[in-house]
């Protein structure tokens, strides 16, 4: 059994074999290893007994199942218009210039990803963004080279 055929096979024994388990186990999935490639929808629709284009279209529907590798560190950048209005393409560009990648890369090193995102939530404090799971909120610039060199430090 490979390491993938492992994961589904854990993930359905915890969250059971019918279609409402297939958003658990895409996360349980993206928890892992950060992202779901078809491989990885193939094994989920078999142990589901689905089609693969079910859960292909669950999968991409969702701007946080990314099925694509990323990077250990994944910057989600909200671009909702209150961010847009609180000067989110300031950081924005902060960001593409401290990793030296533009919206959508991932640095050479797999260190970083960046992406966008609609809303996160936290208009009322943008701009912001989440690394991972850990949001970020009342960006500036030389706050996100600080926040930045403490990933690259590994102090978060």
């Amino acid at each position: 059994m490979t390491k993938i055929e492992q994961l589904v096979n854990d993930l359905t024994g915890k969250y059971g074999k019918e279609r409402k388990s297939l958003m658990p186990i895409l996360q349980g999935i993206v928890k892992e290893k950060r992202y779901v490639d078809n491989t990885d929808m193939v094994h989920i629709a078999r142990a589901l007994d689905i089609s693969a284009a079910d859960v292909y279209g669950v999968a991409s529907f969702y701007s946080f199942i990314e099925n694509n590798e990323m990077g250990k560190y994944v910057i989600r950048i909200c671009k909702s218009i209150t961010c847009e209005m609180k000067g989110k393409h300031k950081i924005l560009k902060a960001l593409e210039e401290e990793l030296r990648i533009k919206l959508g890369e991932t640095t050479h090193n797999k260190r970083f990803t960046l992406l966008e995102t609609n809303c996160l939530g936290l208009c009322d404090v943008g701009p912001a963004m989440l690394i991972n799971e850990e949001p970020y909120t009342k960006l500036t610039p030389e706050k996100v080279h600080e926040i930045l060199v403490d990933y690259r430090n590994e102090v978060k």
